[in-house]
């Protein structure tokens, strides 16, 4: 709930005091039926000045470490979570789906060493990776 300061509303009503000795020193140089049109005006602005709208409290703010959050309760904590666990699911199938390209990569290039005509010296020779991707790239042509 917020509270004015009580130097506040004292100030509004030194205010109030100094406009409404103004407007009451020019009136009288007004004609009468404008006068009394401004009076009962006075009058009523000061009936609605009696009736103070009544405050009604903030939502709650808590303080939590360096950042603020609204007061959600658990289901804030679960929607927190919800992204974190996403992310952590994500990862865990990108890096599946790496390690199964992985295993098929090297599944072709093991059976192209055992399907293939190389001599056996091909094996121990530098390179070999180069011929394997010569051969690879001439098979798609």
């Amino acid at each position: 709930m917020t509270t004015v300061p009580s130097n506040t509303s004292a100030a509004e009503d030194q205010f109030g005091r100094r406009l409404a000795g103004r407007l009451t020193a020019g009136s009288h140089e007004l004609p009468h039926a404008v006068g009394e049109r401004l009076r009962v005006a006075r009058m009523q602005a000061l009936a609605q000045r009696k009736t103070v709208p009544q405050l009604r409290p903030a939502p709650v703010v808590v303080q939590a470490g360096n950042s603020a959050m609204l007061d959600g309760g658990w289901w804030t904590r679960v929607g927190a979570l919800v992204p974190l666990i996403a992310l952590v699911v994500g990862l865990f199938v990108i890096s599946a789906v790496q390690d199964d390209d992985r295993a098929s990569e090297l599944a072709d290039v093991d059976a192209a060493l055992l399907t293939g005509d190389l001599p056996p010296a091909a094996y121990a020779d530098p390179g070999f990776a180069q011929f394997l991707r010569s051969e690879s790239n001439g098979a798609d042509r």
